[in-house]
């Protein structure tokens, strides 16, 4: 990585990045500064969109990590991100799967034949082995920012869950100068995030929603009600990334996963009542590191801000 300023990311399964910040990463691509990406797992367990698709499915032929592998690729293009890499090389983890909890949120799947059985899945690693796949990506990259998921997941995921663990346990063993010296000079992060919704703009959007007369994306979610633990209260944000010029890139990212997000579904309504606010405006909280500059809401808008 040449860029002086570097950026990485590392995400569950494919898909989850483009959600996520994917108008930062194409905002932080065009201005030159280093994007690299790390997926943990192939997204092997994935509900299929795809009626025509359906024959790939974990429990018919088992071939859909290979087809969002495709589809990965067809995203980073959109993105203009050129350095993606799979945790430990492509295969190496599986999509765990997951079921949901009465109270709304993803809990690990305990059947074998929702993921558990699967010797490689991502949620039973050996938390040591993952990590180092992931110290030697740092020791290359050396990024200065690193963004992932917070202690839940933001939804229960376990796969999400397992990547926030993996990527904290890498960025303290990657500054370690006598760990794994095989594996590279140590760096340390001077930043780590994690990927947030700002509570105030997730109300804003529901009620624009609402008003347009659409009841049902995001069914069930009330603009004056309890949101899911996804949320997060705006106390809680250190930082926004204005990226509303590159909306379009994360599009485009999102119609590329085509198995996954269907441009009827709730990520494309959104966009369509509310506008590019709804997905330029990409939030985080910080977890390592001293903010720099803060704007008139007393956020950072700039990941690299102050170093």
């Amino acid at each position: 990585m040449t860029a002086d300023q570097r950026l990485l990311l590392v995400h569950a399964h494919p898909d989850d990045e483009s959600i996520g910040q994917g108008a930062t990463m194409a905002k932080y691509a065009a201005e030159g500064r280093g994007v690299t990406l790390v997926t943990c797992t192939g997204g092997e367990m994935g509900e299929i969109l795809v009626p025509e698709l359906e024959h790939l499915a974990a429990d018919r032929e088992d071939r859909l990590g290979e087809h969002r592998r495709g589809e990965l690729a067809a995203a980073m293009e959109a993105l203009g991100v050129t350095d993606h890499r799979y945790l430990g090389g492509f295969g190496t983890y599986r999509d765990s799967g997951m079921k949901w909890h009465e109270d709304g949120h993803a809990i690990p799947a305990d059947l074998p034949e929702d993921g558990k059985g699967h010797e490689n899945a991502f949620w039973h690693a050996d938390l040591t082995e993952a990590a180092d796949h992931l110290v030697e990506v740092i020791r290359e990259v050396r990024p200065q920012v690193m963004v992932t998921y917070d202690q839940f997941g933001g939804y229960g995921h376990p796969d999400h869950i397992q990547a926030h663990r993996v990527a904290t346990y890498a960025a303290a063993l990657a500054a370690v100068p006598s760990y794994r010296q095989d594996l590279g000079e140590a760096w340390d992060i001077a930043k780590i995030y994690w990927g947030a919704m700002s509570e105030s703009r997730m109300r804003a959007s529901l009620r624009a929603l609402r008003d347009a007369g659409d009841s049902t994306t995001f069914e069930g979610m009330d603009p004056d009600g309890p949101l899911p633990p996804f949320i997060t209260a705006d106390d809680n944000l250190a930082a926004v990334v204005d990226a509303q010029d590159y909306v379009e890139h994360k599009m485009n990212a999102m119609r590329a996963h085509a198995t996954q997000i269907t441009t009827d579904g709730p990520f494309f309504a959104l966009s369509n009542n509310v506008g590019s606010v709804a997905w330029g405006l990409e939030f985080f909280r910080i977890a390592k590191g001293q903010r720099g500059e803060l704007n008139e809401d007393g956020l950072e808008t700039d990941l690299f801000a102050g170093l």
